[in-house]
């Protein structure tokens, strides 16, 4: 068990966002938490596992024929 255990400022200030957004993704169970007494702590590899899941990969662009690149959208 070397898994680092984050508090919910410590989750949001890894992510950027204010601490009400992993709160609400604990309330919405979006993301998996221990609870420990009354706190709550946020297994980092749940943090990795979020973020790898909402990770948008950009496109490649093909070449076609007489048109030079094709564009997305």
């Amino acid at each position: 068990m070397t898994d680092r255990y984050l508090s919910v400022d410590q989750v949001a200030e890894l992510l950027g966002t204010t601490a009400r957004f992993p709160r609400r993704l604990i309330e919405e169970r979006r993301i998996r938490y221990v609870k420990v007494g009354r706190h709550v702590r946020i297994p980092e590899s749940a943090v990795n596992e979020y973020i790898g899941a909402r990770t948008v990969e950009p496109i490649r662009l093909r070449r076609t024929g007489r048109t030079g690149v094709r564009r997305a959208a």
